[in-house]
């Protein structure tokens, strides 16, 4: 047994032996990317880089407009998304992903790895 070793046992066990409680901040990003149509469009996101609205809207099957903008808005006042909008005619607007939103991608990529095994469907 090395030195501190038995430190650290014990501090597992006290950690087990803890009621277990939630991180707010792992709940909050649960929460925040959880939501129905969220991880689909941070998805789509990924995969596309910037995109308009309506690409957004016929990447994901049976997402509606309002929802879509509800959730883009969501995801602008978090700071995941940024808006665009270029100056027409006609008027332009497209929607990607932050800094902060890419750094999702490993989050996403496995829930995606985890989907696939379990779940059994393509992604």
């Amino acid at each position: 047994m090395h030195p501190g070793s038995s430190t650290a046992a014990q501090t597992l066990a006290a950690e087990r032996s803890a009621e277990p409680t939630c991180c707010p901040y792992f709940h909050q990003a649960v929460e925040l990317i959880g939501r129905r149509w969220t991880g689909a469009i941070l998805e789509i996101l990924l995969q596309g880089g910037a995109l308009r609205f309506s690409s957004i809207a016929a990447a994901v099957p049976d997402l509606s407009d309002r929802m879509l903008s509800d959730r883009l808005k969501e995801l602008e006042s978090n700071q995941l998304v940024r808006r665009t909008v270029y100056p027409g005619p006609p008027v332009r607007v497209q929607y990607a992903l932050t800094i902060k939103g890419e750094e999702l991608a490993p989050a996403l990529a496995e829930l995606k790895r985890w989907a696939r095994h379990w779940l059994g469907t393509p992604a």
